[in-house]
């Protein structure tokens, strides 16, 4: 398969901007975020908060911000995660979660789930390429993708556990013998925790990890987020569909072969909106949809 190189430009055509998975408000960074999935406390810590203390990137006197009114003057607002990419230990808008010299990961601004990671490649040659393209014609680059995502996918289920293990029947045994280690006096450490407790709810099923068909930011980057779907940032077809259709293609499923329709999705925008969890078709009537999702996160949260 050739190598992709071809730049998302700096213009979209009308044709091109319809299939965006996002709306022009957050491309142009207008939409009201999200708090981070991060920022919620909890008495008991696991490897994601471990995570964000640990390896909290340095803090800058007045913090990076980016907003529509500060952007410079013909700045590309597709081109908004290379902030994170070219100054990650600013840590910009609070979003870095680690960071090293080949990749970030950062908090989505606007995420779509209960937990919603990016992981940014750094190396210049790698911002403009197309994501099917490029993990299906570089194998050592999609090896690397891989193993990163596959720890962001353990770190994304220890924040579902976190967040809801105690909401959940099937986890009750991993939180009660969890409970009881931690009244010890001399509890083991976060990293020898688990190897001492009940398996309890598999969480890991619940995160998926995967790349648009047709990105709306031009940086190169892989979404990890809970299939669950509960984020007040849901807020139009297109952002589900984006994630639960043909359009979002698997890390699982690289590389693609040559002539692979997953490069061609056609009209997603028009397609029906299926419920992830159930299967029950809402075609065009969103708020249908977002009222069932709220019902069906309850349920999964209770599971």
């Amino acid at each position: 398969m050739a190598e992709a190189t071809q730049s998302q430009g700096k213009s979209r055509s009308r044709a091109e901007q319809h299939q965006d998975p996002i709306v022009a408000e957050e491309i142009e960074g207008t939409s009201e975020p999200q708090a981070s999935a991060t920022s919620a406390t909890s008495k008991r810590t696991n490897a994601f908060t471990e995570l964000m203390s640990a390896k909290k990137p340095k803090q800058t006197p007045e913090p990076a911000a980016v907003s529509a009114k500060a952007v410079r003057r013909g700045f590309d607002a597709r081109d908004g995660l290379g902030l994170y990419i070219e100054h990650p230990e600013k840590n910009p808008e609070g979003l870095v979660v680690e960071y090293d010299d080949d990749f970030v990961v950062i908090n989505d601004k606007f995420p779509k789930a209960s937990v919603h990671l990016l992981l940014i490649p750094r190396k210049p040659e790698y911002y403009a390429q197309h994501p099917l393209s490029l993990l299906s014609s570089n194998s050592a680059f999609l090896a690397e993708v891989k193993t990163r995502v596959d720890r962001l996918r353990h770190l994304a289920a220890s924040e579902l556990r976190r967040k809801y293990g105690r909401d959940s029947a099937s986890d009750q045994p991993y939180q009660t013998a969890l409970s009881s280690l931690m009244e010890q006096s001399d509890s083991p450490p976060p990293s020898e925790r688990d190897a001492l407790l009940p398996p309890g709810r598999d969480w890991l099923s619940s995160i998926k990890a995967g790349v648009h068909t047709h990105p709306s930011m031009n940086h190169m980057h892989i979404h990890i987020l809970s299939r669950e779907m509960h984020s007040p940032c849901l807020k139009h077809k297109k952002h589900y569909l984006s994630f639960n259709s043909s359009f979002f293609v698997g890390v699982d499923e690289f590389p693609l072969q040559e002539g692979s329709e997953r490069f061609h999705p056609g009209d997603w925008p028009s397609w029906d909106m299926k419920c992830w969890r159930c299967g029950e078709t809402y075609q065009n009537k969103f708020a249908k949809l977002k009222a069932h999702l709220g019902d069906e996160f309850e349920a999964w949260k209770r599971e």
